[in-house]
């Protein structure tokens, strides 16, 4: 099922996704939209962790307000002619795919397996949502021979996240979130109507909004803090917490993946 359903999965709704990795992008458009909101209370450097352990809730987030959460960036996986994913058995025949977080790393590990085997033109990188490929993992997660999803981070991001200050970073794809203020709340940003805390994969990034907001915000410059938290955790936390605050979480794209989403959007019918 999985594989039927991931097959010409391509990147949905190019044009939302386009506007919001501008919004990141344009130091004009980013002046005096940053704010320091409420404390999620929950999603902090070692908090994730034990969040998932201790206050898991019977209730959590509808699928499609996380598949709305997550559908802003770009993934990549390697696929067959018929649009299926490549699959690798591990121990107790357990079926695990791989999603790069860099297209640049899905083409190097493509590349190498052409050279390793016999598979030239049979296989090749397929863009998909991070929301899609959460939605099919959740929907197949039940299935007696379920396909797992193994998210591949960049290794510069993990070298970044390993040499952040004081960071606690245990592996898997690395989001960076700023916090400061008296409550150490988060720091968001204004999308039209609604605040939303960004979440970054790539260390420049927030680097540079943190830069921003102390030039806009000196005096609270030294209260400031980026916490390092497994991407693979934020999701775990959305499909298990009802918590609303949960809705303003945006993963931001890498630099590499806006470029990517241009090009996809100057595809796009006008």
């Amino acid at each position: 099922m999985a594989r039927r359903h991931l097959k010409n999965k391509i990147f949905v709704k190019i044009k939302s996704i386009f506007l919001l990795s501008l919004l990141f992008e344009a130091t004009a458009t980013m002046k005096s939209l940053l704010r320091i909101g409420a404390t999620l209370g929950l999603i902090g450097t070692t908090a994730v962790g034990t969040w998932l352990g201790t206050t898991f809730q019977a209730l959590a987030l509808p699928t499609e307000e996380v598949v709305k959460i997550l559908q802003g960036v770009p993934v990549f996986t390697i696929v067959d002619a018929q649009g299926a994913p490549l699959v690798a058995v591990g121990d107790d025949n357990e079926k695990v795919t791989g999603v790069f977080i860099s297209q640049q790393e899905a083409n190097g590990f493509l590349q190498e397996l052409k050279n390793k085997t016999r598979r030239r033109s049979q296989v090749s990188v397929q863009p998909v949502s991070l929301g899609e490929v959460v939605k099919i993992a959740q929907t197949n997660a039940n299935q007696p021979e379920p396909l797992g999803f193994a998210y591949v981070p960049i290794p510069a991001q993990v070298q970044a996240a390993q040499q952040m200050p004081n960071s606690e970073y245990q592996g898997g794809v690395p989001l960076f979130v700023a916090r400061g203020g008296e409550d150490q709340g988060y720091l968001t940003i204004q999308q039209e109507n609604e605040q939303i805390i960004p979440f970054f994969l790539e260390a420049s990034q927030i680097q540079q909004m943190v830069e921003r907001f102390k030039q806009e915000q000196p005096a609270m410059a030294n209260s400031i803090v980026i916490d390092v938290i497994a991407m693979e955790n934020v999701i775990s936390t959305l499909q298990s917490s009802n918590d609303e605050m949960l809705k303003q979480i945006r993963i931001v794209p890498t630099q590499e993946a806006i470029q990517f989403i241009r090009s996809l959007s100057a595809q796009q019918p006008q």
